[in-house]
């Protein structure tokens, strides 16, 4: 593809990149095929995490409005996750099921040979801003698209002759509306770990991971050697000051139904985010930098040195 054409492309995620709150369903389209079309730019070339690209798929996500499970806005998410892992060369299945009369879709990519870990995320929305306005539902540019953008930045860039396991990336449904109308948290992810037919090495959950001012701290419900494997990661990457390897936060998440059948699991989560089931958790609160810092780290994890 010629240089010209490529900077042009560029060019067009670059302008997406503005109040993507007022997108239609054009602009969704367009940046969708300008990523597309910059996959292929950069084919020639090792490929490495970049944030901004990871940033460009929270844009695309949150494009569609809030995503809460069952709606029409999350199954049109869903699909495009799925169209970008199949177009990525990803292996891709479903778990499809019903809750509380409510359809729910875990999506899961696989990739690689050998014992399987898995990296997760959730891509629901919650439907109730209920530390805010309980009228209005969540955006959730960082609550939920964050980590699914990172985990398709890196169905595009890794290196599937280089990965030391199977991984599995899998994009949770039904995380979000815990507490609501009697429903549980972390519906989807309860459902892969209870219908699982062998045991993962280990599984790992980004949450909340695009934070403009971002820190991780060690979280207590996780695997401490597998978190400190992680952090040890991120200081070889010189990220000392956003992953603190001090104890902070005992979060229940996805990762949660996977400790409980004893598999090593950690969850990466900037839980200090005021914008937390608000209105206001929207992209401009969201750095490509943040989810770079992550990408990086899962990338040299997934891919060993």
């Amino acid at each position: 593809m010629g240089n010209s054409l490529c900077k042009w492309i560029k060019g067009v995620t670059g302008t997406l990149k503005v109040p993507v709150t007022f997108l239609k369903v054009p602009g969704t389209f367009l940046l969708s095929l300008a990523l597309l079309l910059l996959t292929a730019c950069g084919s020639a070339s090792p490929r490495t995490f970049s944030g901004e690209q990871a940033y460009a798929h929270v844009l695309e996500q949150c494009a569609l409005g809030a995503r809460p499970t069952g709606s029409p806005a999350i199954r049109a998410a869903g699909d495009a996750i799925i169209a970008h892992l199949e177009g990525w060369d990803w292996a891709v299945e479903t778990q499809e099921f019903t809750y509380r009369d409510t359809p729910v879709r875990n999506i899961i990519g696989r990739a690689g040979e050998g014992p399987v870990v898995i990296v997760g995320a959730h891509y629901d929305t919650r439907r109730s801003a209920d530390q805010e306005d309980p009228a209005q539902p969540v955006l959730g540019a960082n609550d939920g698209a964050s980590g699914a953008a990172v985990l398709m930045e890196l169905a595009r860039v890794l290196d599937k002759d280089r990965l030391r396991h199977q991984v599995w990336l899998v994009f949770f449904d039904a995380e979000d509306n815990g507490g609501l109308d009697g429903w549980e948290w972390c519906v989807g992810s309860s459902y892969m770990a209870a219908n699982l037919t062998f045991r993962p090495e280990a599984m790992v959950l980004v949450d909340m991971v695009g934070d403009a001012d971002q820190q991780f701290y060690f979280e207590r419900n996780s695997s401490p050697a597998l978190q400190q494997e992680l952090w040890d990661i991120a200081a070889t990457l010189g990220y000392t000051t956003t992953f603190v390897p001090e104890y902070r936060w005992t979060v229940y998440d996805d990762h949660i139904p996977f400790v409980q059948l004893g598999i090593p699991a950690v969850d990466i989560i900037d839980f200090d985010y005021p914008y937390w089931h608000t209105t206001r958790d929207t992209p401009d609160k969201v750095s490509p930098a943040s989810l770079e810092r992550v990408g990086r780290v899962l990338e040299v994890w997934l891919e060993g040195p």
